[in-house]
């Protein structure tokens, strides 16, 4: 399936794995702070994944809307073969049903081992500012991790700032293949800020805005919130500038992506004071 637009730039909008190191005498609190690093490690993957779903979901409903526009009047196969992945399309006067199939044998799609079904529903209107694009997730695995969700994505063709918006209400459950599970609620706002209408991507620019939570099996909850928009260039891998409020179970701060320097660096402050670099991963 072709992911090369939307979905390569998507998978940039996400908090990647953070390396935390913390020693202590203590063994209870060791243990304590091995448990927060997994869980950061956890919920991290699901940034992740939420951002390798968001591109399927959004460059199959592009890809379907320009193929429609190009041939309008024209036949349109109902099932085709686009890499990897098969996709069908259902259509009924201006409903859209697409099923995206990667098979039980899986694909891979920018790097990432996609398994199972994602089936996108939307209602096609060239003229509307705002399209609302459900999808399920049907046995559908990323990396080995399942997904189980049904949800939507509003797509605002010009926000209040004259630039296209993405808006993903986001409840998914995550199942590890070892049998730890979480799950994931909140929105996240994605703005394109710069680029828009150039052939060239290395142009473009996303600014990413809204909360989202992760609540663990025992009880443990990670909640975040953007306080200043993370800026995406696209020539680079992670966030170069923009905060987070990090709420955790045991300790809370503000996560800062600098100023707007490309680097894989990224300052967390504890709500103590206390500071730590934190390695972001790919």
């Amino acid at each position: 399936m072709k992911t090369k637009n939307l979905s390569k730039i998507l998978l940039g909008l996400s908090v990647l794995a953070l390396t935390v190191t913390a020693c202590t005498n203590d063994e209870s609190s060791g243990d304590s702070n091995l448990q927060n690093a997994n869980e950061l490690r956890m919920a991290s993957e699901i940034d992740n994944m939420e951002a390798v779903l968001e591109g399927v979901i959004i460059d199959t409903y592009e890809n379907q809307e320009s193929s429609e526009s190009r041939m309008a009047g024209a036949p349109i196969s109902s099932e085709r073969q686009m890499d990897c992945a098969t996709v069908t399309v259902v259509m009924d006067v201006n409903y859209r049903e697409i099923t995206v199939d990667f098979g039980t044998d899986g694909c891979i799609i920018n790097g990432h081992f996609l398994q199972g079904q994602v089936i996108i529903t939307y209602t096609r209107d060239p003229d509307a500012q705002e399209v609302l694009i459900n999808y399920e997730l049907v046995d559908f695995y990323c990396n080995l991790r399942q997904l189980i969700g049904t949800k939507t994505i509003l797509k605002e063709l010009s926000n209040d700032n004259g630039n296209p918006q993405f808006t993903h209400t986001l409840d998914l459950t995550i199942i590890w293949p070892n049998g730890a599970q979480a799950s994931r609620d909140g929105m996240r706002v994605t703005e394109w800020v710069e680029g828009l209408g150039t052939p060239a991507l290395t142009d473009n620019v996303f600014e990413v805005t809204g909360y989202w939570n992760a609540i663990f099996v025992n009880g443990n909850t990670h909640n975040y919130e953007v306080v200043t928009p993370l800026r995406w260039e696209v020539p680079c891998m992670h966030f170069v500038s923009g905060t987070i409020q990090a709420d955790w179970t045991n300790f809370s701060g503000v996560l800062d992506y600098g100023d707007g320097t490309c680097d894989n660096q990224a300052i967390f402050t504890l709500e103590t004071g206390q500071v730590f670099t934190i390695i972001l991963d790919y």
